[in-house]
């Protein structure tokens, strides 16, 4: 397909969708003419196969295959009601893919379109998931060295502090120690447990570290002693909070290294700094 015609393709069923109450949808007469069909018969038994594949999925065919009807104009003025059929943007999808494309370019081009967007979302949705990881990941950094001060100032030592997350480990993952986690893991030796845990676990850790620090001032407690304790029941809490809704920690599967997602992010962000500057480039020519 050409370039200028696939570009006309996507424009036409782009524009010819509509908004209803923030929920958009497509009239199957409409896409009927886009798709190539000069019979309403015909693409009426692609809408049919439609949804039949809709069901088939565990999907409620009336939220995407809503029908009515409307009025439309036969010549000198006068109108007849017609039936027509609301489209969401999958059962779009579901009609290219029952489509046929080894007779209908117009087919073969939704198909590709919805290929192509459904491959675009998982992207989408991957680099937020990594995102969302990264930014747990440092933020459990800072709430471990804001706890590392907080308890400096109170008797306590960089080699107790270390001690103290270790127990922390222990309470979290059921009795396995932070190199226990690491063996099950598979972690380098020489690096942190947390930049191979699953976004959850981080959080998870997060959040016993910023009780523990809380409670560390609010109760005013001093020495190793009386914050290992915190430390260790803040932990048991979060677990048990975990477990309440199925979640055992120390069974997750290990997520990839950290360190990897974070240049990953930054080579991508690089990579759209560059076409955007290219962009503007050409658009100054």
């Amino acid at each position: 397909m050409k370039k200028e015609y696939i570009a006309e393709l996507f424009k036409k069923f782009e524009d010819a969708c509509y908004d209803y109450e923030g929920v958009e949808y497509w009239s199957a007469r409409e896409l009927q003419t886009i798709l190539g069909y000069s019979q309403w018969r015909n693409f009426k038994n692609v809408i049919d196969k439609a949804e039949r594949s809709c069901e088939q999925a565990g999907e409620d065919i009336k939220n995407h295959f809503a029908e009515f009807s409307k009025m439309v104009e036969i010549g000198s003025g006068a109108k007849k009601p017609v039936e027509d059929i609301a489209l969401t943007r999958y059962a779009c999808y579901l009609i290219a893919q029952n489509g046929d494309a080894t007779t209908k370019s117009e087919i073969a081009f939704a198909q590709t379109y919805f290929a192509v967007q459904t491959r675009k979302q998982e992207i989408i949705e991957n680099r937020l998931l990594d995102v969302a990881r990264v930014t747990a990941r440092e933020k459990l950094s800072q709430s471990e060295k804001k706890l590392s001060g907080i308890i400096f100032e109170r008797g306590v030592d960089n080699k107790s502090f270390a001690i103290i997350r270790s127990k922390g480990d222990q309470a979290l993952f059921g009795g396995r120690t932070t190199n226990d986690m690491k063996r099950i893991l598979r972690v380098p030796v020489n690096r942190p447990l947390a930049d191979f845990l699953p976004t959850l676990t981080i959080k998870a850790k997060d959040f016993a570290t910023e009780l523990t620090s809380h409670n560390v001032v609010d109760k005013n407690l001093k020495g190793d002693a009386k914050i290992t304790k915190e430390h260790i029941e803040n932990n048991l809490a979060v677990r048990k909070m975990l477990q309440d809704r199925g979640v055992k920690p120390e069974q997750l599967p290990p997520a990839e290294d950290v360190k990897k997602v974070e240049r990953r992010l930054d080579n991508e962000e690089k990579k759209i700094l560059k076409e955007a500057k290219k962009i503007r480039k050409n658009k100054s020519l």
